[in-house]
């Protein structure tokens, strides 16, 4: 079992929330417990005995509180290994006390850096001594126990309510709690300055897990790691699954292009209905009829708060997942009459964060695609330019092509998706499975609008769209072949916009 008694701990932290029950079981244990600044002066007015590691190095905190546990004597009754005479000799021989248990609690950098303080403040926020002890004590944690953060004060808790004592065992997963301290404190320190630096490395940390049911098949198992801030709110339903998650970031990604009241049905990542109009009851009516067939067990997404109308025609149908900037009461009793309803409220921007995934061993980092093509940024290729109403369409339908998986087509009129052909292998086959399940629902696609999320090597596509009725197409062009495009648009009264900004998404 290799026991090791705490005789004396070192203390020193940035919250004392619930070091105050820790310092009295250390003292009831028999333990001397050393300290430092406001972590002293606290444990001092819980009236317990305690030590300044000033009086046992010599030397007083310097620098503005820069250095005060910097010093042979703490890291060498740290580092002290017992098994080694060697080491025991020159303990005794320089008067240094063994610290057997160390408890540390960082400055809180990433907070600091999150509220937008000013640099110097934030770089005075990099914890040197604390992250010091902790490297140090886990290091040799075969001798010394080490608590990184008052994340772990309850397991410290259990394992004082049973006496002085640790085990092998327990002080090595403390130690491995400490690595794990200590490389996210450096990553997020790494990542506020590469802000500006750019240096090519990646490094991602992320503290906080979820275990999910499972992953994307029952077979596989699946964890969420960050911060509970990460995801939306969640005020009602079952548990979020692996492609819940995949949906809600999907949804939205998507609703965070529109600024016109709109709500959103998607599936398997992808709109299967979308709709903007004045009310958010108009909207969800108008995207659900979309396709009804696709929309039951979808995720719906709003970018206003949902009402009681809306909610009552949202609650006619089954799906998984709602989410919202906000409910009215009314709205939240009719959508909880589903128990395992995942009802979610949504404040995320993530605009400003990367991508990345992980494949064949390595990981892809990129940019989120943000581009957002307004009409004014539209550039007409043919001789006949689209009308107001085609153009709002086009810039509707372009911010769904966006967010809809390559090779990708959307059809829409009126501000509202009529169909899209969604990961397919060519963009014939894109476009003919959109124009397919329109009339499978009964549009008409006369006067409708065509996007398509990169351009076009061949006119066979317009021709097709203008076949079906479509007499407006918005593209990024950069075909060598853009002219034959553009010629037949030409030759038949069909009005094109180049966006120049391809959007694949794979």
């Amino acid at each position: 079992m290799e026991q090791r008694e705490i005789k004396r701990a070192l203390i020193s932290v940035y919250h004392k929330d619930g070091i105050d029950k820790i310092a009295k079981r250390l003292v009831e244990l028999g333990a001397e417990l050393l300290s430092t600044g406001g972590t002293y002066d606290y444990i001092q007015s819980l009236g317990l005995p305690v030590r300044a590691v000033e009086e046992v190095t010599g030397y007083p905190s310097i620098l503005g509180g820069r250095v005060k546990t910097l010093h042979p004597k703490v890291f060498g009754g740290i580092l002290h290994r017992r098994e080694l005479n060697s080491d025991t000799e020159q303990i005794e021989e320089y008067q240094i006390p063994a610290i057997d248990l160390v408890i540390v609690d960082l400055y809180p950098f990433e907070k600091y850096v999150a509220s937008n303080s000013p640099h110097e403040e934030i770089v005075e926020k990099i914890d040197i001594g604390g992250i010091s002890l902790i490297r140090a004590a886990a290091k040799n944690y075969k001798d010394v126990l080490i608590v990184p953060s008052m994340n772990h004060y309850p397991a410290l808790q259990d394992i004082l309510s049973k006496g002085a004592s640790t085990t092998i065992e327990e002080r090595r997963k403390f130690a491995a709690y400490a690595f794990e301290t200590s490389s996210g404190y450096d990553t997020a320190i790494f990542s506020y300055f590469n802000r500006e630096e750019g240096i090519e490395s990646f490094r991602e940390s992320r503290s906080g897990s979820k275990r999910l049911r499972y992953g994307e098949n029952p077979h596989q198992g699946a964890l969420f790691y960050g911060e509970e801030d990460s995801l939306p709110e969640q005020i009602w339903g079952k548990e979020i699954s692996y492609n819940n998650l995949l949906d809600i970031e999907a949804a939205i990604e998507l609703i965070g292009d529109f600024e016109r009241t709109t709500v959103a049905v998607l599936k398997h990542n992808n709109a299967c209905g979308c709709a903007s109009r004045e009310s958010v009851s108009e909207a969800w009516d108008a995207a659900l009829a979309c396709d009804p067939v696709s929309a039951f067990g979808g995720i719906i997404i709003s970018n206003r708060e949902i009402d009681r109308a809306a909610a009552e025609g949202m609650n006619k149908i089954f799906f998984e997942v709602v989410i919202a900037p906000s409910y009215t009461d009314d709205a939240l009793t009719i959508l909880k009459e589903k128990k395992n309803r995942i009802i979610l409220i949504n404040r995320r921007d993530l605009r400003s964060s990367d991508k990345f995934r992980s494949l064949l061993g390595g990981v892809l980092v990129q940019d989120r695609d943000t581009a957002v093509e307004e009409a004014s940024e539209h550039k007409v290729a043919t001789h006949t330019a689209p009308d107001n109403k085609q153009m709002s369409d086009l810039t509707f339908a372009n911010k769904l092509v966006k967010h809809s998986k390559s090779n990708a087509i959307v059809l829409a009129k009126g501000e509202t998706l009529l169909a899209s052909g969604i990961g397919q292998t060519s963009r014939v086959d894109a476009l003919k499975q959109a124009i397919t399940k329109a009339e499978s629902f009964g549009f008409s696609l006369e006067g409708a609008v065509m996007a398509s999320d990169a351009f076009f090597p061949f006119p066979d596509c317009v021709e097709i769209a203008d076949n079906a009725g479509i007499k407006a197409v918005i593209q990024p062009g950069g075909s060598v072949r853009d002219q034959e495009s553009t010629d037949y648009c030409n030759n038949h009264n069909i009005s094109m916009v180049f966006t120049g900004v391809r959007h694949f998404k794979h």
